[in-house]
């Protein structure tokens, strides 16, 4: 497992070996994770539009399953609106 030293900086130098197995260049950014004691060096996306894209796909459509939910809630409301009217 590799290890990596603070500097008085508190910089920290990704192992070669690391940076090298998630393609990690220079001015790339990363996020620092804290676990509850377990600090996580976490690669950020260089492109999210791209990296995201097809994430979901071949899955129902969110805004297809909200419309259905909410028609579906209307017509509820409208059966229970037509039996509280004299």
């Amino acid at each position: 497992m590799p290890v990596a030293k603070i500097s008085a900086k508190g910089w920290v130098v990704i192992p070669a070996e690391c940076r090298r197995k998630y393609d990690l260049r220079p001015g790339d950014k990363v996020t620092i994770v804290d676990y509850g004691g377990v600090l996580a060096i976490v690669p950020t996306a260089r492109d999210p539009i791209r990296h995201g894209r097809g994430l979901f796909s071949g899955k129902p459509s969110l805004t297809q399953t909200l419309l259905k939910t909410r028609k579906e809630e209307r017509r509820i409301e409208t059966q229970r609106h037509a039996r509280l009217r004299p």
